[in-house]
């Protein structure tokens, strides 16, 4: 059980983070905020439109000043962007505020959930499987580095994934034997 009163997921793109975070805040009772969505709100365009105008550095300034704001609330499920672990400040943000929950997605799995859509950036250019593969490979280290919890995502529906992370802050916690 952890005392952290927010739980923050982090992942690639495809993993399930809003799907998921979107059924554990239901089941908590629990704001539930997509990182994404709220840098779309708060600047009144897409994400594809910010990284046009603005490249990824523009973009990743705006979701760490999201991030930075968002993490000062209590009693919030947070999903965030696949690439916000990209940030110094966002990673150590997220990892002091609340309790993170890395849900590690193959990128073959990660292949399959974004196929059909092109409203990811990042997917636009070159072949798919080599960007998700490049990403994770970068990326996964530093999930890794500020996740308080592994959930593998492969094959599983949102909302096997809510119950077992909502399984870890229920069941109680082992002291260890005198």
């Amino acid at each position: 059980m952890s005392n952290k009163r927010n739980i923050y997921l982090v992942g690639p793109m495809g993993a399930g983070k809003t799907t998921v975070g979107r059924r554990l805040a239901e089941a908590r009772r629990m704001e539930f905020i997509d990182s994404d969505l709220e840098v779309e709100a708060r600047t009144g365009v897409n994400i594809a439109f910010i990284f046009e105008k603005e490249g990824e550095a523009g973009f990743r300034r705006r979701e760490r000043a999201a991030i930075a704001e968002l993490v000062q609330r209590e009693g919030v499920v947070l999903s965030t962007g696949g690439g916000a672990v990209m940030d110094p400040d966002s990673r150590a943000l997220l990892a002091a505020h609340g309790f993170v929950v890395y849900l590690h997605a193959s990128v073959d799995h990660q292949l399959a959930r974004t196929e059909r859509t092109d409203n990811r950036p990042l997917l636009q250019v070159g072949d798919r499987r080599d960007t998700l593969l490049r990403l994770f490979t970068l990326r996964d280290p530093l999930y890794r580095e500020i996740a308080d919890l592994v959930v593998h995502t492969d094959g599983r529906n949102a909302r096997a994934l809510a119950r077992e992370i909502e399984d870890h802050f229920v069941r109680p916690v082992a002291t260890p034997a005198s």
